[in-house]
């Protein structure tokens, strides 16, 4: 049987799909780092920042399931009896970080990748690198803050 509850709680496992954008970017970037590294070793610091940049959307999905866990009382020990449509909006709250961080952790996985061989063959680059990967998570942050605003407006 579907209640508001398992609505809920479907609601943040959307929102944790982040996470797989993350995974697969930061494993993009990391292939791009090893590529790097094995022609100079001494580029590793460097590299891994830029790995890291795509790891933000699966911190972005954690924390709107961790918000739709309060917001349902699952934390306090006292979850809500939710009714359907409650529990429906709540779900859809999380649809916005779990989609979008999706696909521009994929999307910043590869623009990280070309701002690690950017740097590999212009270390003077770096920044640039990072300012480009950042440009995508520019989506991330506007999909957190819609998900938040519908969660917080049910």
């Amino acid at each position: 049987m579907i209640t508001g509850n398992v609505l809920a709680l479907f609601g943040a496992a959307i929102a944790s799909l982040a996470g797989i954008g993350s995974a697969i970017g930061v494993g993009i970037a990391g292939q791009a780092a090893a590529g790097v590294l094995a022609e100079d070793p001494k580029k590793f610091g460097r590299t891994l920042i830029i790995q890291a940049v795509p790891g933000t959307q699966g911190i972005y999905g954690l924390l709107m399931a961790f918000l739709i866990f309060i917001r349902v009382g699952l934390f306090g020990g006292q979850m809500q009896d939710l009714d359907v449509t409650t529990g429906l909006l709540i779900m859809v709250s999380g649809l916005p970080i779990g989609l979008i961080g999706l696909w521009s952790g994929i999307a910043q996985g590869k623009t990280a990748a070309s701002g690690v061989m950017l740097m590999g063959k212009r270390p003077d680059q770096f920044i640039k690198g990072i300012i480009y990967a950042a440009m995508v998570e520019t989506y991330a942050i506007f999909a957190l803050l819609l998900s938040i605003l519908i969660l917080f407006n049910i």
